[in-house]
């Protein structure tokens, strides 16, 4: 049975097509990304200069990517969750609480992640 994407290349091509819509969509539709983003341009290039070895570099730009990473799901946790409706309910509170504190997490990894580059020489 194939699958509505498809199999093989074209199922390649139309994952492709789909992340590019989403990529479009959280840009359009979240200011918080569209923060990180702006974050994750200035620090990029100060993570060459504080990363003394291409494993610390890389240890930073991952923290850079983590953070935008979950701020990407957060933003459709959020999403499906209004799609089922706008009225106040404790679980879609709850949802987009954790989702929220996935955020967080990961800005806290990613600042535990630079500190521990700079400090330790890496």
């Amino acid at each position: 049975m194939n699958k509505p994407n498809g199999s093989g290349l074209s199922r390649i091509v139309k994952a492709g097509q789909c992340s590019i819509q989403g990529l479009k969509a959280v840009f359009k539709h979240e200011a918080a990304f569209r923060q990180e983003l702006l974050a994750v341009t200035v620090l990029l290039p100060v993570a060459f200069i504080i990363g003394r070895t291409p494993l610390g570099i890389s240890l930073m730009i991952f923290g850079l990517g983590l953070v935008l990473l979950v701020e990407v799901l957060n933003s459709a946790i959020e999403a499906i969750v209004d799609r089922i409706g706008l009225e106040q309910h404790e679980l879609s509170g709850r949802a987009k609480d954790l989702g929220s504190l996935a955020v967080l997490m990961a800005i806290l990894l990613c600042a535990v992640i630079w500190a521990g580059v700079y400090l330790s020489g890496v």
